[in-house]
């Protein structure tokens, strides 16, 4: 398994503590960075290497209609304000590969959404910027398939990858995690994440937006601790139904300590024996 460094002192992979990324699904405005702080607060003492995330678009929404984010330049604006005063990595989205550079000079790790998981512009992009590149597989794909998204960005010399679980399509409007594939994931030899609170959705499961249930998110993030993930990807909100997308999915944020200590339990129980 490779190590994969996010910076100085952060490393992920065999004998790292789990990486956790986890924060809101949009950038809201500046509510994200007082949220960011309470984030902070949950998390702190856990174990876990934090990385905050935050979208500045959602470019894949179901509706044409749909809300798509407060936009890249303020969304950068305020990410960087995070950084700068949680001391935090951050980890937020790309859709386009003209995005990449300017998005890579202030956050630690580019995000390349399940969608556009094959798209090689936009792989090589991200690449070439040296940052370390999270590709989230693609509700349509086999687990053994992204060792290709893997190659394209190491076609730039680039070697950070991190590739992310988040369910595959069953049927219309369901997902669900084969944690069975995991090997398959792992043989790429990079670490792999589980975006447990995208794996509940239910794409176009309410009218005109994706529904879900995040009381089943524990679950996973459970079931991911006890089969070896290397990290853990959450969304959460204060208020969740408010958001503007996602809402179903999120971690209420006053659940958020306690699911990530029973998280925390069984990482550490498994790798205890």
């Amino acid at each position: 398994m490779k190590t994969v460094s996010i910076q100085p002192g952060m490393t992920v992979g065999k004998g790292s503590a789990p990486l956790l990324l986890a924060g809101h699904c949009a950038i809201e405005g500046p509510q994200t960075i007082e949220l960011a702080k309470r984030i902070a607060d949950a998390v702190a003492d856990l174990g876990f290497q934090w990385v905050f995330k935050a979208s500045f678009d959602k470019a894949n929404r179901t509706s044409a209609g749909a809300k798509r984010g407060i936009g890249m330049q303020q969304g950068l604006d305020i990410l960087a304000e995070i950084g700068q005063t949680l001391k935090v990595p951050l980890v937020t989205d790309v859709h386009l590969p003209e995005q990449c550079a300017a998005v890579a000079a202030v956050v630690d790790v580019l995000q390349i959404p399940a969608f556009l998981c094959r798209q090689t512009d936009l792989l090589v992009a991200a690449g070439a910027t040296g940052k370390t590149v999270n590709v989230k597989k693609g509700q349509f794909l086999a687990p053994a398939d992204m060792a290709y998204a893997a190659a394209k960005v190491e076609s730039t010399g680039n070697h950070k990858v991190l590739l992310t679980e988040r369910g595959t399509f069953f049927g219309y409007g369901r997902l669900v995690v084969d944690f069975a594939s995991l090997p398959e994931l792992q043989h790429s030899g990079y670490p792999v994440l589980m975006y447990a609170t995208h794996a509940v959705q239910a794409p176009g499961g309410l009218v005109g937006s994706t529904g879900g249930d995040w009381q089943r998110a524990p679950l996973l993030l459970r079931a991911a601790a006890a089969t070896g993930f290397d990290g853990y990807f959450v969304e959460t909100h204060d208020d969740p139904l408010s958001s503007p997308s996602d809402g179903p999915n999120m971690i209420p944020l006053q659940h958020l300590r306690k699911i990530l200590q029973n998280t925390m339990a069984v990482h550490q129980a498994l790798r205890a024996e």
